[in-house]
């Protein structure tokens, strides 16, 4: 029979894109739409990224080793202990992104029906490889009215049976720009210790925090070694969304030779975006300070502008580049849909993503939506003003 496989039935449209067509729609009719609904920063890449694609010069543009280009995951290592992370190149192997990083941690950890134990609301495409994997994702919910604090971390006892293999972490995370503290991080390895667990940390935004504190990696852990894998990516540090380049870091040998075998069977990762981020290790510190300066900026506008809007509420995030809103409307994904399809201010229009597919509690954000602050100021002040003015206008609002 002509059938779809039951995965192919339960994986969901990505909250994120699948409004696109209606954005499309939008813009041939002549309205100028302003996405907030994607992480794609409209920031440069660093220099140094533009003039390694520049000056390739190939004549055969052949495969890379299937752990990645021996020079860059040496970089990588360096670029890892400069920030207190002791690794060597042996410990790296890098990833079609940071998505492949995370499908292969999945893959090789866990049996179809094995638990991941995840806050809510989380990336929504973790929800996606854990349908590839056989993965039960196991939320545990934190609220947008206390700033989507992390939960005490005694509460993550309760989730854990014996079905469990892993913690998941963002930090700092998508969606919601929540970031772990030290001490958060510490108690969360007495836990994993405790259950002699897995811990994969998704650290993608590292260099975007904005507290005083510096940033805690979980493989600064003591004595947790074993127990985690770091997922990481060049797509958001570098305004790389394009290259398509991540990495797996483990000290586990066991983990890391299972990932190859993976690695293998995909044959290797892009090799001009490899050099490409292998040229990113070079960028200067300027570069950062500039751009973290930036997005505070831009999170401080997209912020104050949203809770003077009358019922609407967002925290003020602490690390990465989104914010959830919470929304006076009957269905957060009804209010995008018609902000493309029914609505223009000025001949101009907002993209949002809805919350919902964020989150793995039935019934949960249906009215808050994800808004990336990507977009330099003025585009960000035009798009906050469209969602005000359709707010006052949408006929479903509460």
């Amino acid at each position: 029979m002509l059938t779809l496989s039951q995965k192919a039935i339960e994986m969901p449209a990505s909250p994120i894109r699948k409004l696109v067509p209606f954005a499309e729609a939008a813009k041939k009719r002549g309205v100028k739409v302003f996405h907030l609904n994607i992480g794609q920063p409209d920031i440069d890449s660093p220099e140094c990224v533009m003039e390694a694609i520049r000056n390739i010069r190939l004549n055969n543009l052949a495969y890379a080793n299937s752990a990645g280009i021996e020079s860059y995951r040496k970089g990588l290592a360096g670029y890892y202990n400069k920030i207190g992370i002791d690794v060597d190149a042996s410990d790296v192997i890098v990833t079609t992104s940071g998505s492949e990083a995370v499908l292969f941690a999945m893959t090789v950890l866990c049996n179809p029906g094995d638990e991941v134990v995840v806050m809510e609301p989380f990336y929504t495409n973790y929800r996606a490889f854990a349908i590839q994997t056989g993965v039960t994702l196991v939320p545990i919910s934190t609220k947008i009215d206390n700033g989507f604090q992390v939960p005490p971390i005694e509460e993550f006892d309760k989730y854990i049976t014996n079905k469990t293999k892993a913690i998941l972490i963002c930090n700092p995370g998508n969606p919601t720009g929540t970031l772990y503290s030290k001490e958060s991080m510490l108690k969360l390895g007495e836990i994993v210790k405790k259950h002699n667990i897995f811990l994969l940390s998704d650290e993608v935004y590292r260099e975007f925090c904005y507290s005083e504190e510096p940033h805690f990696s979980a493989m600064q852990i003591p004595g947790l070694e074993q127990n985690v894998l770091l997922l990481d990516s060049v797509s958001k540090r570098y305004s790389m969304c394009g290259a398509r380049i991540g990495c797996i870091v483990s000290k586990n040998k066991e983990v890391m030779a299972a990932v190859m075998k993976f690695a293998m069977s995909r044959l290797c990762s892009p090799t001009v975006e490899q050099i490409a981020a292998e040229a990113a290790l070079d960028t200067p510190a300027e570069y950062f300070a500039a751009v973290k300066a930036e997005y505070i900026h831009r999170r401080d506008v997209m912020c104050d502008m949203l809770n003077q809007i009358p019922g609407v509420f967002t925290p003020k995030p602490m690390g990465a580049f989104y914010t959830i809103a919470r929304l006076p409307v009957d269905s957060a994904e009804n209010f995008a849909k018609w902000m493309l399809e029914e609505f223009s201010y000025n001949g101009e229009t907002t993209m949002v993503a809805p919350a919902a597919g964020f989150y793995a509690t039935p019934g949960t954000g249906e009215d808050e939506v994800r808004l990336a602050y990507v977009l330099k100021v003025e585009d960000i002040k035009h798009a906050i003003k469209c969602i005000e003015e359709g707010l006052k206008v949408y006929p479903g609002r509460k």
